[in-house]
C-alpha cells in the first residue's frame, strides 16, 4: 500500500490532463494564452471576497458526474461521499454539510428538514456557472452559511439556430449514463432542454476489512484467516434529471428567464460491511420527485439594475425497510414519507451613482411547508401509529451593502444583513470587508474580512419525532479571513496566478444529536468549535509547442476544527479534539494537456484520517484511514461534415485504491467508462458550428 501512494504522488507531479472539449474549444485553448492585464479598475461586487470559481471545461467533463465529483477533484472542501447515487455532501472550513448554504439560479436549495443539500443529485451537466463563496464571503449572498457557499446557476450559452447534442455513456457494474439537449437561439430568444438518464445495478465488487473468514486444516484447526471479496448489495439506482430553459431579451433593458427541473430518484441503500443477511431477504429503498422552478425579471441600464425572482420547490420523499420473515411474508419496518413545499419570492437592486461608490439591496422570502411521518412505528400494543410533524416556517433574508474605492488600488465593502426564521430574528449580522492592489508588477492583490453569522435550527432538529429539541438556540459566531494572490504571464507563452488565504472562526451553541435516556437521540446546544486554518490555490497554462497546451489547477486546505466547550460527563473525551470526519488535510489537482483535437486528463484527490467518534480513537471503527483518489481520461474529436463526433475513454480509481469515505460503506475499486457524443451539424451551422455546452 506504501509504494501506491508515492506512485500517486509521482503520477499526480508527472501527468496532466484536459476534459471534453469540441474541436474548436481545444484550438481555441491552445492559441491563446491571453496576456495578462492589471486593471485599477476591478468588479467592484467582489471587494474582499474569497471566491473559486469553476471553469466550464470542468463542469462539462462526462455525464457520468454529479457536483460532488466536480468539487471533490477541483476544491479542497470536503466532499463526504456514501458512493455514486448515494448521499454526498460539502462541508467547508471545518464546519458541518448543514453550514453549507447552496443556491440554484438565485434560490436556497437546502433541504429545510436537513439543512443539507444531496450534491450526488445535481448533474454537472445542467450546471453552466459554479462558483464557491468561502466564510464571510457568503454574507453577500445569503445568512447561514456558516461554513460558506456553493452558487451554482444555468445560462443562455446556446448558438444562434437550432442545435442537438447526445451523448451515451458505458460502465463498469453494468452502468449506462444519458443525456440530450436541444437548443435554440436567436438575437432574443435562448431555449434549452436538457435530460440526463443514469442507471446501474452499481454491484461493484470490494474486499470487505470487517469480515474474516477462517482458513482449516483437516482437523478442524484454524490455521489462517482472510479478508473476503464481496459485492455491493442492494445499491442499484435509475435517475432521471429533466431540464428546461427560456430566455427572453427585449433588446431594451428587460430579461425574462424560466428555469424548471424535475427529478426522478429511486435508489436502493447499499448494505453496510458489518451486515450478514442475504440481500434478498430485505428491501432498503429511498425514492424522491423533486421540482424546482425560477421565473426572473431583470430590467438593465447604464448604472442601475433592478430584479424580481419567484419559485417554487416540491419534495416527495419515501423511504421504506422491508424484511422477509417467513417465505412471502414481508414484514415492513419503516415506511418514512415526507412532502416539502417551498415558495419563494426576492427583489433586488444595484446603483452606482459614479466610479468611486457601488451600493445594493436585497430581500427574499421562503415560505416552508413540511409534512413528515413514519407511517409504520410499532406501539407497545402491538399496534401500528403514524408519527411525525406537520409544520410551516416562513424565513426571511434582507441585505443592504455599500462599496467604496476611494482610491483606485484599495475597495472597502460593507454588508448588513437581517435573518428572521417562524417568529425568530437574529441579531443584526454585520461583514466588512477590504483589499488592495500592493503591485502592478504581478497583479499582487490582498483582501481581508470579518463578519458574524447565525444558522437557524432545521425543522428536523426542531420537531423530528422522537426526539426533536423546540428550544434550540442558533448557532452563531464570528469569522476572519486575510489573503494574497498574484497574476503573471506572458500571452502565448504561460500564464500563472495563485491564491493563499487565513482563515479563523468561532461558533457557539454548535448543536448535536446525542443518545437520550430514553433510548433515542436529541439535539442540544453543546459544543464551542474553534475552526481555522489556510486555504491555497495555483493555476498554471503552458504553451510548451505550437498546437499544444498544458493546464494544471491545485488546491489545499490544512482545517483544524476543535471541540473548545465543556465537557458533557467526566468520561467525555471529546473537548479539545477534532470533530468527527472533518479532514485536516485535503488537497486536489487537476492536469489538462491538448493536441489539435486530443485531449488528456489526469485528476488527483486527496484526503487526510477522518475521526469517527468525537474522542478521536484509533480503535478499528474510531477512524478512517487517508487515501488518494486518481482518474485519467483520454479524448478524440472527430469533425465529419453533417456532425461532430466525440469519444472518451475514462479510468476512475487508477491505481485501484482500496478505501472508505464513510465508515462501513464499501467503494468501488478501479473502474472503466466509455462515452460517444454526437452533435449534428444544421444548416448554416455546419460552417460555423457552436458546441451546445460552451
Amino acid at each position: 500500500m506504501r509504494y501506491t501512494k508515492y506512485l500517486h504522488l509521482l503520477f499526480s507531479l508527472l501527468f496532466v490532463c484536459p476534459s471534453v472539449l469540441s474541436a474548436q474549444d481545444i484550438t481555441r485553448r491552445i492559441y491563446q494564452i491571453d496576456e495578462v492585464t492589471v486593471w485599477g479598475k476591478r468588479p467592484m461586487k467582489e471587494i474582499g471576497v474569497q471566491k473559486t470559481k469553476f471553469d466550464s471545461v470542468a463542469l462539462k467533463e462526462n455525464i457520468a458526474l454529479s457536483m460532488a465529483d466536480i468539487l471533490t477533484f477541483n476544491s479542497s472542501v470536503f466532499v463526504k461521499s456514501y458512493g455514486r447515487a448515494t448521499l454526498s455532501t460539502v462541508a467547508f472550513r471545518g464546519t458541518s454539510p448543514s453550514h453549507t448554504q447552496v443556491t440554484w439560479n438565485g434560490m436556497r436549495i437546502n433541504n429545510p428538514m436537513l439543512g443539507m443539500t444531496d450534491f450526488s443529485t445535481i448533474p454537472s451537466y445542467f450546471i453552466d456557472n459554479a462558483s464557491l463563496l468561502h466564510g464571510t464571503s457568503s454574507v453577500n449572498e445569503t445568512g447561514g452559511g456558516l461554513g460558506g457557499l456553493v452558487k451554482l446557476g444555468t445560462a443562455p450559452q446556446v448558438g444562434e439556430g437550432f442545435h442537438a447534442q447526445y451523448v451515451q455513456g458505458i460502465g463498469s457494474f453494468r452502468t449506462f449514463d444519458e443525456f440530450a439537449r436541444f437548443t435554440y437561439g436567436s438575437d432574443r430568444w435562448h431555449v434549452s432542454t436538457r435530460a440526463v438518464y443514469s442507471s446501474s445495478p452499481n454491484d461493484y465488487k470490494y474486499t470487505n476489512h470487517d469480515k474474516k473468514i477462517n482458513i482449516y486444516d483437516e482437523e478442524k484447526n484454524i490455521v489462517g484467516q482472510y479478508h473476503p471479496e464481496e459485492r455491493n448489495r442492494s445499491g442499484s439506482f435509475k435517475d432521471l434529471h429533466l431540464l428546461q430553459e427560456v430566455y427572453y431579451d427585449t433588446r431594451k433593458g428587460d430579461k425574462l428567464g424560466l428555469n424548471a427541473w424535475y427529478i426522478h430518484s429511486n435508489r436502493e441503500l447499499p448494505m453496510l460491511t458489518t451486515d450478514y443477511g442475504d440481500a434478498t431477504d430485505f428491501e432498503n429503498r429511498q425514492r424522491e420527485q423533486t421540482f424546482r422552478g425560477v421565473l426572473s425579471w431583470d430590467h438593465i441600464k447604464s448604472n442601475w439594475k433592478v430584479g424580481v425572482k419567484g419559485g417554487y420547490i416540491h419534495t416527495w420523499m419515501a423511504y421504506d425497510y422491508k424484511r422477509e420473515v417467513a417465505p412471502g411474508n414481508w414484514a415492513s419496518m419503516t415506511r418514512s414519507r415526507s412532502k416539502i413545499n417551498t415558495f419563494y419570492g426576492q427583489a433586488e437592486g444595484e446603483y452606482s451613482p459614479n466610479r468611486k461608490w457601488f451600493f445594493t439591496s436585497n430581500v427574499s422570502v421562503y415560505q416552508h411547508l413540511v409534512r413528515s411521518e413514519d407511517k409504520n412505528i410499532i406501539l407497545q400494543d402491538g399496534g401500528k401509529a403514524i408519527v411525525g410533524y406537520d409544520k410551516g416556517r416562513v424565513e426571511f433574508s434582507g441585505s443592504v451593502s455599500a462599496k467604496w474605492q476611494p482610491v483606485e488600488p484599495i475597495g472597502l465593502s460593507l454588508v448588513l444583513r437581517e435573518e428572521m426564521s417562524g417568529d425568530k430574528w437574529a441579531p443584526l449580522i454585520p461583514a466588512f470587508f477590504i483589499d488592495g492592489l500592493l503591485s502592478r508588477k504581478g497583479n499582487v492583490m490582498v483582501k481581508a474580512s470579518v463578519s458574524r453569522n447565525y444558522r437557524f435550527p432545521t425543522l428536523n432538529d426542531l420537531y423530528f419525532l422522537p426526539g426533536g429539541n423546540p428550544n434550540l438556540k442558533n448557532e452563531h459566531g464570528f469569522s476572519y479571513d486575510a489573503g494574497a494572490s498574484f497574476d503573471v504571464g506572458k500571452k502565448g507563452v504561460y500564464k500563472l496566478s495563485g491564491s493563499a488565504s487565513w482563515f479563523d472562526s468561532y461558533i457557539e451553541d454548535w448543536i448535536i444529536w446525542l443518545p437520550t435516556t430514553k433510548g433515542f437521540f436529541s439535539p442540544r446546544n453543546v459544543k464551542k468549535v474553534h475552526a481555522y486554518g489556510i486555504e491555497v490555490k495555483a493555476d498554471l497554462s503552458v504553451q510548451p509547442a505550437k498546437e499544444w497546451l498544458l493546464d494544471l489547477n491545485g488546491s489545499y486546505s490544512w482545517t483544524p476544527s476543535v471541540n473548545e466547550g465543556e465537557k458533557m460527563s467526566p468520561a467525555d473525551q471529546s473537548v479539545g479534539k477534532q470533530l468527527p470526519y472533518v479532514p485536516k488535510h485535503s488537497a486536489s489537482l487537476t492536469g489538462r494537456l491538448s493536441w489539435r483535437t486530443w485531449a488528456f486528463l489526469y485528476k488527483w484527490a486527496y484526503y487526510s484520517e477522518r475521526f469517527t467518534m468525537s474522542s478521536n480513537d484509533y480503535t478499528l471503527t474510531g477512524h478512517l484511514p487517508p487515501y488518494f483518489m486518481s482518474n485519467v481520461s483520454l479524448e478524440k474529436m472527430l469533425s465529419f461534415k453533417p456532425l461532430d463526433v466525440q469519444l472518451k475513454f475514462a479510468v476512475n480509481n487508477l491505481f485501484d485504491e482500496d478505501y472508505l469515505s464513510v465508515l462501513s460503506r464499501p467503494m468501488p475499486g478501479i473502474n472503466f467508462e466509455l462515452f460517444i457524443g454526437i452533435t449534428p451539424k444544421f444548416g448554416k451551422n455546419k460552417k460555423n458550428h457552436v458546441n451546445v455546452n460552451r
